[in-house]
């Protein structure tokens, strides 16, 4: 499964509801929602009623990424609101493993992000436990950023763990996606790109649809 997942981070906010119906009828089935708290990174971005706004108009799977501080706290509120995945950082949580059940028991899909800088080895034992694996290839907390470079190595060691132990685990990649890096990023192994400025800079129709021309095409020649 492939999908492009434009990041409302990047969204024009006064158009928010137009620009998901955009996207909705462009053929787009995931939206990224980075939900930041100040704290664990030093941006503040949105929380559960945006969602749950937003919720009421759209049927696009909502992957929410809580870059925040402590996300057990919140598991079950942004359930309600209506995320439909859950990713939480290994970096933010003082037990990942409860934090990984409360997740699955609450009925969603399960993620775990890593930053750049925390090694693919420090999650390897739970992958058995999630559905998904955001690699971060920028640092969290900022959109427009440029791709990390030593982060394909991430991806391809990530991908060579779950294929040796013949897992059915999604590998996300977040940051700085653009025509270049979205060829890097799948040929290592990712399969859910995230978006922001390159589908929400500029006319969105246009990019959208070149997006998934360029996402198919590299799949074409990987396949």
């Amino acid at each position: 499964m492939y999908q492009l997942c434009p990041s409302i981070l990047s969204a024009d906010f006064n158009r928010l509801g137009e620009q998901i119906k955009t996207l909705e009828a462009e053929g787009i089935e995931w939206l990224h929602i980075d939900v930041m708290d100040g704290d664990f990174v030093p941006s503040i971005s949105f929380g559960m009623p945006v969602i749950k706004s937003i919720r009421k108009e759209s049927k696009l799977f909502f992957d929410v990424h809580l870059m925040v501080s402590e996300p057990e706290r919140y598991i079950m509120d942004f359930v309600k609101c209506g995320a439909d995945s859950i990713t939480v950082h290994a970096e933010a949580c003082e037990d990942l493993e409860r934090t990984i059940e409360q997740i699955r028991e609450a009925g969603v899909r399960v993620g775990v992000s890593i930053k750049p800088a925390t090694p693919v080895n420090d999650i390897s034992h739970m992958l058995e436990d999630v559905d998904m694996v955001l690699v971060m290839t920028v640092q969290p907390g900022f959109g427009g950023q440029k791709y990390i470079e030593e982060c394909t190595e991430k991806i391809e060691e990530l991908k060579e763990i779950i294929d040796a132990e013949g897992l059915d685990v999604d590998i996300e990649v977040d940051g700085g996606i653009n025509d270049e890096t979205m060829e890097t990023v799948l040929k290592a192994g990712a399969n859910l790109l995230v978006a922001g400025s390159y589908v929400f800079n500029g006319d969105l129709v246009s990019n959208v649809r070149h997006a998934k021309e360029r996402m198919n095409d590299i799949i074409r020649e990987i396949d």
